[in-house]
């Protein structure tokens, strides 16, 4: 069950092309293994078919073929039981002169003449004395002596019966045997009068049964070690294969030998012992089967490559203007909002009046009306931005100009003389930055000018216990952030930092540039503030001093300048001091948007 649901999510998973091609394909492989399984159907009830005929046809064969051979058999019964033989035979074993022998042979041979004459399936008949001299009638070319000593020696192992022996002679393969023992009519002495051997015609008895020409099929006997017949030499299998062929026992089948691929069927004598082959060349039978097979397969290749042509070409003409359609949607999901007019004007394919057309004649629409609304929207951000900038910017300015008032007072009061001078002059830089000028973003140089500016006031008042420290690279003095972002938390670390301590205040600065970062921190040695303080100061739960400026005032200005992309971050413990650190992009001029540049050019 888990590999199913892995193999049906795997499923849905595919797109709209993989899945067209995967049902087109499935459904085509389908079709062609029923057209396998059918036609190997009809092959099998075809293969049936023929070896119902080649049954019948070896059936006829072998009954017809083995009752030949039987008269063959009673042909050498009756040459045995042959009065005239058995004198002829009884004498020769006993003494005589060689005349008279050759006198008795010569009657012997006269008498086997006449029955090999009045029989068309014996090629010769041989009869062996019991001087083992031959007496033949007809050509006895092919029977050696060594050959006649073991038809001798088989004919005293079968005691007096018939028996067969396969030659390789190829015009008279195969040979009967049998022992000759003397007997009348009054006299049953079963003595050895000799060995008859009679040359049988095999092959004219097959051929008179069937047509066994060249390339046709051929009948083959076999007694499972030789081949019986046919010895010509296009003989379609060897002796193993026969043999093997019929060990293997199968009424029909297809077999490949050394000469090619073979229909054969088997029978069985159960009379001789034989095996009868029935062998059809397969390429010749089924010639025409095989190319009618071909063509369908070709067919189907072709026909295959078509249908995934096509449906290729009918999903990619679906599947291209919704992947073209996905990604313009993905582009829009990045935020790529100032390519949204290209992107509605772009090019559409003609899809006519179907789902995909009117998809994206819809989403076309769609990014029109998204383009006039974010131009009407920023048009009016825009206000509301300067508008909140400059009244945050409004509660800097009489916060700070109070505070600085206030020490210029404490100095007076503290008998004022060479001091006032500077801070006065220190005050008036401070005021004409704060409340002079348009520019929302400072070069951190000038940023820290009005920070060293209002140090100098500090440290007329609080003297050696102020230890102001100014660590800047060079790199990060163009960098461009918003107006009076560091002097408030110089402010912040000098009335909660110094104020409560007796001993120095040491209020660092430092400014760096990193991976195209601006990072700046303000850190004291002050007494610090407890976790929970810090945390609630990070939730704007705790108003500072005065009007209830600084760091939420900062943060709120860096959000509206640079969005998500700046941070201010708070690390203080008890007793360890505060710093606050801040981090935003490094810009070094002042660039106006694209969507500012488009609302001010209308």
């Amino acid at each position: 069950m888990p590999r199913l649901n892995r193999i049906r999510s795997a499923y849905n998973n595919l797109s709209i092309h993989h899945k067209m091609l995967l049902l087109l394909s499935v459904l085509m492989i389908g079709c062609f293994v029923f057209y396998q399984l059918v036609l190997g159907y009809v092959f099998r009830i075809y293969d049936r078919q023929i070896y119902e005929k080649s049954s019948q046809v070896l059936g006829t064969s072998s009954i017809a073929i083995e009752n030949r051979l039987r008269e063959v058999e009673g042909l050498s019964f009756r040459v045995l039981a042959d009065p005239v033989i058995q004198q002829a035979l009884g004498k020769l074993s006993g003494s005589l002169t060689s005349y008279e022998q050759n006198v008795l042979r010569k009657r012997v041979a006269d008498q086997l003449i006449s029955y090999a004459g009045s029989e068309k399936d014996v090629y010769s008949i041989l009869l062996i004395d019991t001087r083992g001299i031959p007496i033949s009638a007809g050509n006895r070319e092919g029977i050696t002596a060594g050959m006649q000593l073991d038809l001798v020696a088989l004919a005293e192992r079968t005691d007096g019966a018939h028996a067969w022996k396969v030659t390789a002679d190829k015009r008279a393969a195969l040979l009967s045997v049998r022992k000759i023992r003397s007997f009348t009519t009054q006299n049953l002495t079963f003595d050895n009068l000799g060995t008859l051997i009679i040359r049988t015609r095999i092959d004219r008895i097959i051929e008179d049964q069937m047509d066994t020409g060249p390339g046709q099929a051929r009948l083959i006997l076999t007694d499972g070690k030789d081949i019986i017949y046919p010895l010509a030499d296009d003989m379609p299998l060897t002796a193993a294969e026969a043999a093997r062929t019929a060990a293997q026992g199968k009424p029909y089948g297809v077999e490949s030998y050394a000469g090619g691929e073979y229909f054969t069927a088997l029978m069985a004598s159960k009379d001789m012992g034989w095996t009868y082959l029935y062998v059809t060349p397969f390429d010749e039978m089924f010639r025409q089967l095989t190319a009618v097979k071909r063509i369908v397969l070709a067919s189907f290749v072709a026909i295959f490559l078509a249908a995934l042509l096509l449906g290729a070409m009918l999903s990619s003409s679906i599947n291209r203007p919704m992947l073209l359609l996905l990604r313009k949607m993905r582009q829009i999901e990045k935020g790529q909002l100032d390519r949204l007019e290209e992107q509605s004007l772009g090019a559409v394919p003609e899809l006519s009046h179907h789902e995909a057309g009117i998809l994206h004649r819809t989403f076309t629409m769609m990014l029109q009306r998204i383009r006039e609304l974010i131009d009407e929207n920023y048009a009016k951000q825009l206000t509301i931005r300067e508008a909140e900038l400059k009244a945050l910017q409004a509660q800097i300015n009489p916060h700070f100009l109070y505070n600085t008032l206030e020490s210029i007072n404490w100095q007076a009061k503290m008998n004022g003389q060479r001091s006032i001078s500077e801070m006065v002059e220190a005050l008036g830089h401070l005021m004409r930055s704060s409340i002079s000028g348009t520019e929302d973003l400072l070069p951190l140089e000038q940023e820290l000018e009005l920070v060293r500016s209002y140090v100098t006031i500090q440290a007329i008042r609080y003297e050696e216990r102020l230890d102001f420290r100014l660590e800047a690279e060079e790199e990060a003095l163009p960098a461009l952030l918003p107006k009076l972002t560091l002097q408030p938390l110089v402010e912040n670390a000098v009335h909660y930092a110094l104020e409560p301590m007796i001993e120095p205040c040491v209020i660092t600065v430092s400014a760096s540039t990193s991976g195209g970062r601006l990072r700046l921190a303000v850190s004291d040695t002050g007494p610090g503030m407890p976790p929970e303080f810090v945390e609630r100061l990070r939730r704007g739960e705790v108003r500072t001093r005065g009007q209830g400026i600084g760091l939420a005032n900062i943060a709120e200005r860096l959000r509206l300048t640079y969005g998500g992309d700046a941070s201010l971050e708070i690390e203080s413990a008890e007793g360890k001091g505060t710093t606050v650190r801040l981090d935003m992009p490094y810009t070094e001029e002042r660039e106006e948007t694209s969507h500012a540049k488009r609302a001010a050019g209308r």
